[in-house]
């Protein structure tokens, strides 16, 4: 999973079939401090995110896992919506000793 920005909405009204209904939304990926990082990338919403939302996505076969059931060709969809960027917490510069202390543990 990685974390992204919603940046834009998509409408495509030629499209493989098992995308009808299916919202479609432009996400930037972000890095560890939630700055933009890489090319934009359309995903399949599986979870109601609009734009300017925080949220974490997933690529590969597994992209398609929230629609069980169902054969939505996609290879990158939103699975999730972040509370707020409060809750990201960054450790990539601390040490395990100081990231348990971080933590509180």
């Amino acid at each position: 999973m990685q974390l992204a920005r919603v940046i834009g909405n998509l409408v495509a009204t030629v499209k493989n079939s098992a995308l009808d209904g299916r919202k479609l939304l432009v996400i930037q990926s972000l890095d560890s401090r939630l700055r933009a990082a890489g090319k934009p990338l359309v995903a399949v919403d599986a979870v109601g995110a609009g734009v300017g939302e925080l949220v974490f996505w997933c690529r590969g076969k597994e992209a398609s896992f929230p629609f069980e059931g169902s054969d939505v060709p996609t290879d990158c969809t939103i699975i999730g919506i972040v509370d707020s960027a409060a809750h990201v917490q960054v450790y990539d510069h601390l040490s395990a000793k100081a990231r348990l202390a971080a933590e509180g543990q």
